[in-house]
């Protein structure tokens, strides 16, 4: 079923191995490595569909679990999808709401057979199985769908995880059997906490159902760098070549460098959004928190190496006044800056690799960003 999918290495650095590549979909190219903005309700919070096609985004996600709450699957469905629905044409892709099994863990119960939730807006009781996740995801009609998985808790029991990756290995085969539509690429999803034989038992398992794209689920939930790095090497050799790789949840500037260097292809975060709801913006010389006292009278720029809407148009003494203000405007142009500022440095990225100096490029954007390696 990945007639309508295809996968094609453009081209690897000779100094790291990394790559470049694209991603042909029902709605358009996506050329790797990409990050993708997250828009949870169909919407990246607070920008329109423009504005993220002026801001570069190939791809954007929404969630599973939010959208069957409200507006709900059935709707879109009679929306004309979601595209239509929001009126964004370019591919998309929807989370399972596995990633919900773990955030909202004090709402819900899991089992074999699936997850009984709580609504977290009404209390009302609803029941997640592999299927009815098929069903709404297509009743959706993102160009990629999530495998409904078990994202376990950081500092688990060997045991425990164990448990957690068979439900996730149970139910991606219960995903595939009633996955049945060709517009749509199920993604299987890699589980095994920080253990690294079920990381390695895992990637081996669900790649034999990964017909064109898989995902890795499970890290960035709280772990230290070098213990994600460990398990992105633990399971490098295990990654399919003839398809995209996918690190869920990570959006931070140095967690996607060293994933790219470890065979990683596309990235998801909200980090961009929320923060920039919060004042704080990702720039070429580092975080700037906007709320602080210094900004009131700095007249420049907020960030002189990026090309977007806010940078080319208002001053850090502008925005600092609207921070302080609390003005929806503000969190409506640090969003643009943030996402903007993001896929630039995965264009410039991509364009390193090509020419095989991406370990030069990492090396002087952690210097201006101030990560240290």
């Amino acid at each position: 079923m990945a007639e309508n999918f295809s996968f094609e290495t453009l081209h690897i650095d000779k100094n790291s191995g990394t790559r470049t590549g694209v991603f042909h979909t029902p709605h358009g190219d996506i050329y790797t490595p990409i990050f993708m903005p997250v828009g949870t309700l169909a919407t990246v919070k607070s920008l329109t569909s423009d504005d993220l096609y002026d801001l570069g985004a190939q791809i954007i996600l929404a969630n599973t679990y939010h959208l069957h709450i409200r507006p709900g699957d059935e709707l879109i469905k009679r929306a004309g999808g979601v595209h239509k629905f929001m009126n964004f044409n370019r591919p998309m892709l929807t989370d399972s709401g596995g990633f919900q099994v773990f955030s909202l863990s004090n709402l819900n119960k899991i089992t074999d057979e699936g997850v009984e939730f709580r609504n977290h807006l009404s209390g009302a009781k609803m029941f997640f199985t592999p299927e009815k996740v098929m069903e709404i995801e297509n009743n959706i009609g993102a160009d990629i769908i999530m495998a409904f998985d078990v994202c376990s808790a950081p500092e688990i029991s060997h045991k425990e995880a164990k448990l957690a990756m068979e439900r996730t290995h149970d139910w991606l085969i219960r995903c595939y059997d009633t996955h049945k539509n060709p517009n749509q690429m199920l993604f299987p999803i890699a589980q095994g906490n920080f253990y690294e034989d079920l990381r390695l038992e895992s990637i081996r398992f669900v790649k034999k159902y990964a017909k064109c794209g898989l995902a890795i689920g499970g890290l960035s939930v709280g772990e230290t760098k070098e213990t994600m790095k460990k398990m992105l090497d633990v399971i490098r050799p295990e990654l399919p070549d003839d398809m995209p790789r996918y690190l869920m949840g990570v959006g931070t500037p140095d967690y996607i460098f060293e994933s790219v260097e470890r065979g990683i292809d596309m990235f998801d975060c909200v980090l961009q959004t929320r923060v920039a709801r919060n004042g704080l913006a990702m720039t070429s010389h580092g975080k700037v928190i906007l709320k602080n006292a210094k900004y009131k009278e700095d007249f420049s720029t907020l960030d002189p190496e990026c090309d977007c809407y806010c940078c080319k148009n208002h001053t850090k003494a502008y925005l600092h006044h609207l921070v302080m203000c609390n003005e929806i405007l503000a969190a409506r142009l640090l969003s643009l800056h943030n996402i903007r500022f993001t896929l630039k440095m995965m264009e410039e990225m991509r364009d390193a690799i090509n020419n095989d100096r991406f370990l030069k490029y990492k090396k002087e954007f952690y210097e201006k960003y101030g990560i240290n390696d």
